[in-house]
């Protein structure tokens, strides 16, 4: 199974989500600092655009884990909530297209 991890306790406003979030995932610098473009990024994960340094094959799942997440959600509760909402909706977007879900959120 292929894992990004976020360090939750550098995350302390949605810059350093992204900025964590490019490291973590490999996104291209030119990529917007946007949760549109996060979700964007994250729904080719299976195709040849190479928007992340993660290509992952047919029945393969990419692990997203976020560490010191307790302290994250009681700094910033509403990015922890959008962060799942997003996992979830990006899952649906697989799942539409008749492929398995490729993310799992893990909180640690």
């Amino acid at each position: 199974m292929a894992v990004a991890e976020l360090n939750g306790a550098l995350i302390v406003n949605e810059a350093s989500f992204f900025a964590e979030s490019r490291r973590a995932f490999g996104f291209h610098t030119a990529t917007g600092d946007t949760i549109d473009t996060w979700v964007d990024c994250l729904s080719y994960l299976r195709d040849d655009e190479n928007m992340t340094k993660f290509r992952l094959q047919p029945d393969e799942v990419l692990e997203i884990v976020i560490t010191d997440s307790a302290a994250l959600r009681s700094r910033l509760p509403d990015l922890v909530d959008e962060i799942a909402f997003c996992v979830g909706g990006i899952n649906e977007r697989y799942e539409d297209y008749g492929e398995k879900p490729a993310l799992e959120l893990v909180l640690r």
